[in-house]
This record gives C-alpha cells, sequence and structure tokens, in this order.
C-alpha cells in the first residue's frame, strides 16, 4: 500500500514496538504530527524544550533498557537536542533522533530554519542519514534502531526532508531482512577473539593473590549484574565500579566496594593499587577512574573486557584484551575458573574498609550526605536515581547504595548540567513501578527547570531534591583546593525562591534547613503521587571527599 513519508515513519515506530515519543513540534514536521493526530498506541510527551526531550528520551531508554525516541523541528529544535544526543554518546545510550529538515531542493541554500545537522552531529553519533529518497525510508528507519540497539549501543539522528514526509511511497510491513550496515560497515564486526587470550585470562585468574573486578557501564547495558556477581563471589574478588557501572553489583555486598577513581572510596582506591590481576569488564577507563596513568593498577596484570575493540588499549594497556558481549564472556569465565577460598587479600580488604570509611563532617546545619544516607533509608534502595552534575552528583553515587541496573541516571562522559530534571521524566514514564527521584544542585536545575512544565502537565510523580549552596558547588571546590579561594563566577545571585518556582507550575514545595526536618519532610515528600520539590539548604563550603587532585595517583587522597 502506499503511504505518505510521514504515515510510513508511524507505521516503522509501531513495527519497532515504540510506546512513547518525545518532542516538539514545528514548521519541519507538521506532516509527523499530523500523522500522530489520530495515532493510536505511541504516545508523544510534549517536552518544554528540545533538550528536554533529548534528557527524557535518554532517561527512558537508561531505565528501560529499550530505545529512547525524539522527534524534532528543524534549524534551533534540531540543535537543541545536541547536547542530549552527545551524552547519549558518551555514555552509550540507544536514542533514535527525528529532526525535521527543510524540502530536499531548498537544501543548501541557507532556508528559513535550516541547519546541517548530520554534519553537526557526526562527530557524536553512532550513524546518521539524510533521507533523500523517500523510498528508502522504510529501511533507514529499521536500520536507525538497529544500529543504536546493537553492540555498544548509542544515539542515531535520521534527517527527514519536507517532501520525504509528504511522498508518497510504497509500504511494506519489515520482512525481517539482514540489515545492509552489518556488512557495509567494519566497525560493526566484533574484534577477533585469539581463543588464548580467554585461557590466558582463565589461567591468570587461578593464580592471582589479590584480584580486584572493575565493572563499567556495560555490565547494566548487557544486563550481567547476575554473571558478575556469580563470577565476583567465585573467585572472591573484590568489585568496585565507574560512575556508569552504578547498580551493575549490589551495594550491600560485602565485595563491594564503591566507585574508583577521583572521588572513589579510600579502599576501592588502596585495592586497584594493590591488586596483581585487574578485571576490567564493561569499562572504558576514563581519566576520572585512572588519573595518572603511569601510577593506576601498577602491580596489575590487566584482563580488558569489552563489546567495543575501539576501547581496548585505548587508555590503559591490557595484557589480555578480550572483545565482545561481557554478559557471555563472563559467563564463560565463571564456568572455567577454579573456585577460591577467601584470603588473606579479603581481611585486607576489610581491614581498609573499616579504617578507611567514607565520613562527612557535618559542619553545617544540613548534611547532604545524611539527606542522601536517609533518602536510601526511607526508599529502601529500590528508587531509580537521577542527578545533575557536580557535586551532588558525587554524593548520590557515594552515600546512595544501588542494587540493580539501571537505577543510577546521570551524564558521566559529558557531565552535562541540565540532566537529570528531564532523566527523571522519562525515567518515570518508563517505570511507573519505581519511585523516581531528581537529586539536583541549584545551578545545574535552573539550567532547564522549565521542564517542571512538563512535570506538572503530565503530573509525572518525580521527586525533584534540590541542594542548594547558592553556588556552583564542584567549581568552589576546585577554586578552594587549586586556586587559593578566588571564587570567580562561582557565587549565583540573586537567589531563586524555588517554592515559588514549584508554586507557579502548581507543584507542592517543601524545604529543608537542618538534619532534624530531613526524615520528616522526605518521608511526607515520598509518600505523596505527585509531583513534589523538595529545596535543601546546605552550606558553600560542604565539599566531596575523598578526592583526587588532578595528575595525581589513585591512592594519594584528600580527605
Amino acid at each position: 500500500m502506499k503511504l505518505t513519508g510521514a504515515q510510513v515513519l508511524i507505521e516503522c515506530l509501531k513495527e519497532q514496538k515504540v510506546d512513547l515519543i518525545f518532542g516538539y513540534p514545528g514548521g519541519a514536521v507538521l506532516p509527523i504530527y499530523d500523522a500522530l493526530y489520530n495515532t493510536r498506541g505511541i504516545t508523544h510527551i510534549l517536552t518544554a524544550h528540545e533538550q528536554g526531550a533529548a534528557h527524557a528520551a535518554d532517561g527512558y531508554a537508561r531505565a528501560t533498557g529499550k530505545p529512547g525516541v525524539v522527534l524534532v523541528t528543524s534549524g534551533p529544535g534540531a540543535t537543541n537536542t545536541v547536547t542530549g544526543i552527545a551524552t547519549a554518546y558518551m555514555d552509550s545510550v540507544p536514542l533514535v533522533i527525528f529532526t525535521g529538515q527543510v524540502a530536499a531542493s531548498l537544501l543548501g541554500r541557507d532556508s528559513f530554519q535550516e541547519v546541517d545537522i548530520a554534519g553537526i552531529t557526526m562527530p557524536i553519533t553512532k550513524h546518521n542519514y539524510i533521507v533523500k529518497d523517500a523510498a528508502r525510508l522504510p529501511h533507514i528507519i529499521r536500520e536507525a534502531f538497529d544500529i543504536a540497539t546493537s553492540g555498544r549501543p548509542g544515539p542515531v539522528v535520521v534527517d527527514m526532508p519536507k517532501d520525504v514526509q509528504t511522498a508518497l511511497i510504497e509500504y511494506k510491513p519489515d520482512d525481517g531482512r539482514p540489515m545492509e550496515w552489518k556488512t557495509r560497515r567494519k566497525w560493526y564486526e566484533e574484534a577477533d577473539n585469539n581463543p588464548e587470550n580467554i585461557e590466558k585470562a582463565v589461567e591468570l585468574i587461578n593464580k592471582c593473590t589479590s584480584p580486584v573486578i572493575l565493572a563499567g557501564g556495560g555490565i547494566n547495558i548487557s544486563g550481567a549484574n547476575r554473571e558478575l556477581r556469580e563470577f565476583a563471589e567465585k573467585i572472591k574478588a573484590p568489585v568496585c565500579v565507574s560512575l556508569m557501572g552504578m547498580g551493575a553489583f549490589p551495594g550491600d555486598h560485602p565485595y563491594f566496594l564503591g566507585m574508583v577513581g577521583m572521588h572513589g572510596t579510600r579502599y576501592a582506591n588502596y585495592a586497584v593499587s594493590n591488586s596483581d590481576c585487574l578485571i576490567a569488564v564493561g569499562a572504558r577507563f576514563s581519566d576520572r577512574v585512572i588519573s595518572k596513568v603511569e601510577a593506576f593498577a601498577p602491580k596489575a596484570r590487566i584482563i580488558h573486557i569489552d563489546i567495543d575493540p575501539a576501547e581496548i588499549n585505548k587508555n590503559v594497556t591490557a595484557h589480555i584484551p578480550i572483545c565482545g558481549d561481557v554478559k557471555e564472556l563472563l559467563s564463560g569465565l565463571a564456568d572455567r575458573v577454579a573456585e577460591r577460598d577467601e584470603s588473606g587479600w579479603n581481611s585486607q580488604i576489610q581491614e581498609w574498609k573499616q579504617d578507611h570509611p567514607l565520613k562527612y563532617r557535618g559542619k553545617s546545619a544540613l548534611s547532604p550526605q545524611y539527606v542522601i544516607e536517609k533518602l536510601y533509608e526511607l526508599t529502601e534502595g529500590k528508587a531509580i536515581i537521577t542527578t545533575e552534575v557536580g557535586q551532588n552528583q558525587m554524593w548520590a553515587a557515594q552515600y546512595y547504595k544501588y542494587s540493580e541496573p539501571r537505577t543510577f541516571l546521570t551524564s558521566g562522559g559529558l557531565g552535562a548540567m541540565g540532566y537529570g530534571l528531564g532523566a527523571s521524566i522519562g525515567a518515570a514514564m518508563g517505570r511507573p513501578d519505581r519511585r523516581v527521584v531528581n537529586i539536583a544542585g541549584d545551578g545545574s536545575f535552573k539550567m532547564n527547570s522549565t521542564e517542571l512544565a512538563t512535570v506538572s502537565k503530565y503530573q509525572v510523580p518525580i521527586v525533584q531534591l534540590v541542594l542548594n549552596n547558592h553556588t556552583l558547588g564542584m567549581v568552589r571546590q576546585w577554586q578552594d583546593l587549586f586556586f587559593q579561594g578566588r571564587y570567580s563566577q562561582s557565587t549565583l545571585g540573586p537567589d531563586v525562591d524555588f517554592l515559588k518556582l514549584a508554586d507557579a507550575y502548581g507543584i507542592k514545595g517543601f524545604s529543608i534547613s537542618s538534619n532534624q526536618e530531613v526524615e520528616r519532610v522526605l518521608k511526607e515528600a515520598l509518600s505523596l503521587n505527585e509531583p513534589v520539590l523538595v529545596e535543601c539548604d546546605i552550606s558553600p563550603d560542604e565539599k566531596v571527599y575523598p578526592m583526587v587532585a588532578p595528575g595525581a595517583a589513585i591512592d594519594n587522597l584528600i580527605d
């Protein structure tokens, strides 16, 4: 049958089982929005800004494991998604972004709201398309979803000129034929795994005396948390995580070390620095993890397991590289390694944990760390936590114990302030069975606070927990530690009355100014099945500790 390109897009979205789209209409996508008008089975969420739509789709994807979908118009509509696309790219999140475009005959003429979004996003997408042949539209859409979700996930942009949306084309339901891109693009193929490397890994694990597992976001993406736990328990290895690896291993497990790196626990950093076998699984060895590369894990032989061959030997040289799906490889390794007994290494780990626990000074009338500890207690660790970026993000990683994958959503690689509010919307809509809490700093929260309009419009029952220190907290911390307290442009003002802001959107607001108020207010906020904002007035002098100074070895910490 013949349909317009816009109608074909809707049919293809149904094929992909898409039930939710985040977007904002405009002239270049009006045919698509018209096709959506009478569509059943796909809900469109109108956000306040296109960046909010991209972050919401990202939060939906991270919380559910399904690809997030964004629909925006051309020009500024498309460019407003760029930060969200870059966030998804850095953190390997499957998104498919449909952008409207001027008619093909007007391309390259500086037409109204024309921009080369394919060129702009080429470095921050897994792949992108400009659809110039309307007949190819069905296959391109199917291919876009396949690329976004295959192997190491990532965002894909599909730029659709307006005349493609209105063209009548032949539509046939998906016949399941192989995707052409898999034979066309070499980078899809996994690196050739030498079977000897797996044998070497088994041999090294069996012989080592002080193993440590470093779990990254790849564990959460592949759903390998059960395999990771069984593997760690069999070889009696402590497990540390990257920021993106939160939830990969139970936060209350005796083998759990917490986060490693710049703001990692002292005992996690000590363990990596003294290990003789570091098993990195689904982690990319970012600079925030390794810091001074020549001093990173100096005693260890490193086994690096990752699905993306480009990550092997990129930042840290692996003695034994293994490329492939971490879920399958962990299961295979667990079957082949010998079961170990706990040893002096495990005793040493426990001693470090007892001697160097996470701690906070509690100088201020209200401790942000205490707020997050109490939030963990009241939600029994079952909430989905989204964060903004900065001190709030690090405290959320340190003081909330994550026991399941896809429960800690944060902008890790890009560090995009303004991420958390949009992401919390997508997470709550994708997982209505879970309580969602966005932990924010006041600086980050103000960047995209217009998304409170979306929260209010759809009555999304999210708790916005704003840690208000009246500054750019992490910037101020660095200025205090490394710039002799010269607080250049990091003090915010005039202060926003967040309760009035919440009220303007019809959202209930609470304030907390002392530790004594925390439990009562959080209990009330969490009991409400409606949007809530809780402002916590904290001191600007609160800091995130421990901390590794830039360029220092990770076992050289400030606290």
